[in-house]
């Protein structure tokens, strides 16, 4: 019957054998340390959701001052090309081929109305055959109208209201709408599945494939302890992963974080436990890396990516895809993350979800170590 202090040098040895393993494949630094560099890159600046260049037509039908004062706050704007006529008629087959996505209306008696204080109304014409696109475009031309209003009220020491509503928008935690700072905390959510499950999903099949299983099942490991000395190695890169990306966000990239250091590794360490579990079970089961990667690519990664809140909303979702994102815990590591780098530590967010993803992690660990085999047949 082995001692615990031999059952500790067997686990010691075989962490040690994977750490050597990790260090000798350039994949798995590779995956571990340049791939989530690259994400970063990607994230943070070549997937954006921030929409730029819209091109729009704009009509005034009689100019004065006013409505050249607008104009100039489309034109100025930085999110417009501005395509300018006199008549709508002669940009409505533009909005329908979707040349432009919206046509502004400045109607003639423009001037006359704002200078007696009277409501103005701006037409705005979308074209929403992509609704989020759609109501994007809306929101920016909305902005661009209220900040034209308050620039008359600096000049004229008044507020020109175009409508019943005085608008006062109030933005929280985000005022800026800074798409870094809602993308960054929730590409962790996708690097540490990456890691975390992709990874770990070959660990087990390479040593079936190789036929190096043979050799670590004669040392008389249990499965708890092939279990551990495959689990730690790759849990300790996860989290220096995250340090990484963390570090990389907040102090070169200017992302915010309101939360608290010891919190974010918590709630890492205990995602990083389902990836991890995730990951083995997978190759356990499998025992082949091919369908070991193509099963960690379906059920973890591609969760992660669509169904987690990062890139769609899920609000904006059908009801029978909001439900499917409850069983996936990426949706709530996503959550607890942006909460903690853009609202701070808010308990009532953090605690829950972070249950939820404790409660997902001892389940797919507790399966992870039965699935191990231990023997050949």
């Amino acid at each position: 019957m082995p001692t615990l202090i031999h059952r500790a040098r067997r686990i010691r040895s075989l962490i040690h054998k994977e750490a050597r393993q990790i260090v000798r494949d350039p994949s798995s630094i590779m995956i571990a340390f340049v791939l989530p560099m690259i994400l970063l890159g990607l994230f943070t600046y070549g997937v954006s959701l921030d929409l730029r260049h819209i091109s729009i037509g704009v009509v005034v039908e009689r100019m004065s001052a006013e409505a050249e004062s607008l104009l100039a706050g489309f034109l100025s704007s930085g999110y417009f090309q501005v395509h300018l006529a006199e008549d709508r008629r002669l940009l409505e087959p533009l909005l329908v081929t979707g040349q432009v996505q919206a046509v502004v209306v400045i109607p003639a008696d423009f001037a006359d109305r704002t200078l007696c204080g009277q409501p103005s109304p701006v037409q705005v014409l979308v074209r929403a055959t992509e609704a989020n696109t759609g109501e994007l475009v809306l929101n920016y031309i909305e902005g661009t109208l209220r900040h034209w209003q308050q620039k008359q009220a600096v000049e004229k020491g008044f507020f020109p209201i175009a409508s019943g509503v005085r608008l006062e928008p109030r933005i929280w935690f985000n005022p800026e709408a800074d798409y870094l700072a809602a993308m960054l905390p929730g590409s962790i959510a996708v690097i540490m599945t990456l890691i975390g499950t992709m990874l770990t999903s070959l660990v087990v099949a390479r040593e079936w494939e190789r036929g190096t299983m043979e050799s670590l099942l004669s040392m008389g490991l249990n499965r708890t302890e092939l279990f551990l000395g495959k689990f730690f190695p790759y849990f300790l890169l996860g989290m220096l992963a995250m340090e990484l990306i963390s570090v990389v966000g907040v102090v070169f990239l200017g992302v915010p974080f309101r939360g608290s250091w010891w919190l974010l590794h918590l709630v890492t360490a205990v995602y990083l436990g389902y990836a991890l579990g995730l990951g083995l079970v997978i190759s356990s089961v499998t025992r082949s890396q091919f369908v070991a990667t193509q099963a960690a690519l379906i059920i973890g990664f591609l969760p992660s990516f669509l169904l987690s809140g990062l890139v769609f909303e899920i609000q904006s979702m059908p009801l029978a895809i909001r439900v499917l994102t409850k069983i996936f815990p990426p949706r709530y590591f996503v959550t607890v993350l942006r909460t903690l780098f853009l609202a701070g530590d808010v308990w009532e967010v953090v605690v829950p979800n972070t249950a939820i993803l404790f409660g997902f992690a001892v389940v797919l660990l507790i399966w992870a170590i039965r699935a191990t085999r231990t023997r050949l047949a």
